[in-house]
């Protein structure tokens, strides 16, 4: 039962991650007229299908696994770094890894101290998929529950973005939540690729990210 409740805390929408700075391209679509209403579910399910399943969530897999072997965890970060070829989601993957590693290491997560340390010294990224995957595996969640926790975390920050940018209303990303949930559930369960086969394909997402500093009115980082 306390892994079940730890995993809610850490899911929830007000837990101190930093994700509320970013919404992963989805201003820009917006701004651009690329994305609407009646897109979002499709939209959404898209993301964690070409996204979070076959990038997001090996690598959170692989450095859960890899949470007590930190030279393992700065490979990991390596190629995570090595993947984000679109700046903004790369800057926006350090920040939010920064947010998460400073709030389990302030709550006394195994592991995050000594690897925020190693972050603060240059010697590894800190990206976003390996600090999550070292901190619920610190916290004593089992993997399931973590990629859970991921993929929701995921999916709740895009839907709160559009929610924020007036594109949807709360019950739509509630809807499209729910609706994914099945699918989300696949995922988890579906052998892990190899690390040589990780990666995405959202294109569209991507260039709308590279597109947001040129934005006249911005109201995330990305």
């Amino acid at each position: 039962m306390i892994n079940l409740l730890r995993a809610l805390q850490f899911a929830d929408g007000q837990f101190p991650s930093g994700g509320f700075a970013f919404s992963w391209g989805v201003e820009s679509l917006m701004a651009d007229g690329h994305i609407t209403r009646a897109d979002w579910p499709a939209f959404l399910a898209g993301q964690m299908q070409h996204r979070w399943a076959p990038h997001d969530r090996p690598l959170v897999a692989y450095a859960f696994q890899a949470a007590h072997d930190f030279p393992a965890l700065k490979a990991l970060d390596q190629l995570t770094n090595a993947l984000s070829i679109v700046s903004a989601a790369r800057e926006g993957s350090l920040r939010a890894g920064a947010a998460l590693l400073s709030t389990h290491a302030r709550l006394g997560t195994p592991g995050a101290k000594e690897y925020r340390a190693l972050v603060m010294s240059g010697e590894a990224y800190g990206h976003l998929q390996v600090v999550t995957g070292l901190v619920l595996a610190g916290a004593g969640l089992d993997l399931p529950a973590a990629l859970a926790v991921s993929a929701h975390t995921t999916a709740q920050s895009l839907g709160t973005a559009a929610v924020r940018l007036g594109l949807i209303g709360a019950l739509d990303a509630q809807a499209a939540l729910q609706k994914i949930q099945p699918d989300i559930a696949a995922f988890i369960v579906s052998p892990l690729p190899p690390l040589d086969d990780i990666g995405s394909f959202t294109p569209l997402t991507d260039i709308a990210m590279m597109r947001h500093p040129f934005q006249a009115q911005q109201l995330f980082s990305n």
